[in-house]
């Protein structure tokens, strides 16, 4: 079974070959032109190897799709850096990704952030974000200190206090992460009583989708939007980082999908203490 960094691999060579044949350069004539050994492109263009940044500028240059230089660069950069196993990200110590997330976050004007079943790990308390990372740690098998990991976190939500008014918050959640059971009970009231406070943060934008809400989209799964130049995705093995522009573009739109079926101010406030009360009452 090819790995994800080998489809995408797969997939970039293909998007190489079809250029190549829109401008009717054979293989040969293009290594020729290029300066290359004709087996590179062969290579390239069924995932074999990946290009470098100048070597897809010098392809685009001789097909005539220098249109495409910026796209297939940031497919490149994808390529590398793209896939995070969590194994090997945990193993220097889940603190140290939260540092890494955070000097990302410092950079961020604009925050797009979408989870269907947790609570935002900006919006946690210090009870329910130390149950995630025990839960997760134990899952993988490494992670190092959760205290430190839950510090790390910690440190992070300041950039929800701090006076920067340019800096904007637009977080979503399915009305299900209220309830789920994922902390417990009592852990879980504290979280929520949090997020009625933090709720009216006049940079943060708290939307809850009521789980009978129409549905623009199905909520797969939950990804941050840094501005738009970067998103990250959380799977169950991994994570995935996207910097090309047009995959961006799909997770703009994705996110302003769900947000539409979200409810805001008073009416979330609304669905967060009838979660209170339901978890109370469990």
């Amino acid at each position: 079974m090819s790995t994800p960094r080998q489809q995408a691999r797969e997939a970039l060579g293909l998007r190489l070959r079809e250029l190549r044949q829109d401008g009717r350069l054979p293989q040969r004539r293009l290594a020729t032109l290029a300066g290359w050994h004709e087996s590179k492109v062969s290579k390239i263009e069924h995932g074999k190897q990946t290009p470098s940044e100048d070597d897809i500028r010098t392809w685009c240059r001789l097909v005539g799709a220098e249109e495409h230089v910026p796209d297939l660069i940031a497919t490149v950069r994808n390529i590398s850096s793209a896939y995070m196993e969590w194994r090997r990200e945990w193993r220097a110590g889940a603190h140290r990704r939260q540092q890494t997330i955070a000097a990302q976050e410092a950079e961020t004007r604009l925050f797009r952030v979408f989870e269907p079943i947790v609570i935002p790990g900006l919006l946690q308390t210090r009870e329910y974000a130390e149950q995630r990372f025990r839960d997760n740690i134990a899952f993988h098998g490494t992670g190092g200190d959760v205290t430190d990991a839950v510090n790390a976190r910690m440190e992070r939500q300041e950039i929800l206090r701090r006076g920067d008014r340019d800096r904007r918050f637009h977080m979503v959640m399915c009305e299900v992460a209220l309830t789920i059971g994922l902390a417990d009970d009592d852990v879980l009231v504290e979280q929520l009583e949090r997020l009625l406070t933090l709720s009216i943060l006049p940079r943060l934008s708290l939307g809850i989708i009521p789980t009978r809400a129409r549905h623009r989209r199905a909520p797969n799964h939950g990804f941050w939007v840094f501005d738009e130049r970067l998103v990250l995705v959380d799977t169950a093995a991994a994570e995935l980082a996207i910097i090309q522009p047009r995959e961006i573009a799909v997770y703009l739109q994705e996110f302003e999908y769900l947000a539409s079926s979200a409810v805001y101010g008073a009416a979330a406030r609304d669905l967060i203490n009838a979660a209170i009360q339901t978890v109370r009452a469990s």
